[in-house]
């Protein structure tokens, strides 16, 4: 079903991003690219920090002393972005991938699994942070007050998920979904999966039980997220319509905030382009 649903996300995306091209002008926005010349690739530069400060955040959550090395960590969550971001797995399947890698390599399966799963939550909860900086940025903008309503109250609704998800971890998720699992099949492979478990709730627990590490990994989550600034800025002075770092900052909030909501359209294609429209 998922899968499906990325497949049907995948094509709205593709044809909101193609609606808006055709919207501004195929040929203006052709002009536009091929005027820039050589220097947009320069934009691709201000993206290095993200995937590094990402794997920075990801040891982290290892336990201390078992971290697996820097360049492991590094290509792993570089294959799985590259996943999340080409192929409709509702940017789940690349996760599912980093901790494969890992275990691949030789590092503990309960560790590799737990991390992934507190990772993906950092995430959000950096995608909340980030956010809300946005909405921050809105009022000072003085956008429709309306609008900043609207983004408040699902922050909040995202924020309370996400709380939820945390303390449905600590409870034993992993041993919860896999007893639900052998209930209905009946299968043998289930019933072979519980040990291995109660393992990754354990890791998962001791790894929120690390708050100091947490903390660590949320604020470099979060200044990767600040960082992609420079990906607005960048892109806006070569493409000839410069803005100042607040603007780039409030656009590079907002859109990419509703692009990582919208998960299940492999690499938001529309989405994200949709949301500069909308705030631009």
């Amino acid at each position: 079903m998922t899968k499906v649903l990325s497949y049907i996300g995948l094509v709205i995306g593709l044809a909101v991003m193609t609606g808006l091209i055709v919207w501004q002008g195929v040929s203006e926005v052709s002009e536009l690219i091929l005027s820039s010349g050589w220097p947009i690739l320069l934009v691709a530069l201000a993206w290095i920090p993200t995937p590094v400060l990402g794997a920075i955040t990801w040891r982290l959550l290892f336990e201390p002393g078992k971290e697996p090395s820097f360049k492991d960590v590094f290509m792993a969550l570089w294959i799985g972005r590259a996943i999340n971001t080409l192929l409709p797995v509702a940017s789940i399947g690349g996760e599912v991938v980093k901790a494969r890698m890992l275990i691949l390599w030789g590092h503990s399966k309960p560790e590799a699994s737990s991390s992934v799963v507190v990772d993906k939550t950092i995430q959000v909860f950096g995608v909340i942070i980030w956010g809300l900086i946005g909405v921050a940025l809105l009022v000072h903008y003085s956008v429709e007050q309306e609008m900043i309503a609207y983004a408040i109250t699902g922050f909040a609704v995202l924020g309370a998920g996400v709380v939820g998800f945390v303390f449905a971890q600590k409870a034993g998720l992993a041993r919860v979904m896999v007893n639900s699992a052998h209930k209905i099949t009946k299968a043998d492979y289930f019933e072979n999966l519980k040990d291995g478990a109660e393992r990754v709730d354990a890791c998962v627990r001791n790894t929120y039980a690390r708050h100091g590490r947490f903390a660590l990994a949320l604020f470099w989550r979060c200044l990767a997220l600040v960082l992609q600034t420079a990906e607005v800025w960048v892109a806006a002075y070569i493409l000839g319509h410069p803005i100042t770092i607040m603007e780039a900052m409030f656009l590079k909030a907002m859109t990419s905030t509703i692009s990582d909501v919208a998960f299940i359209i492999p690499n938001a294609y529309g989405i994200q382009e949709g949301a500069f429209v909308v705030f631009g």
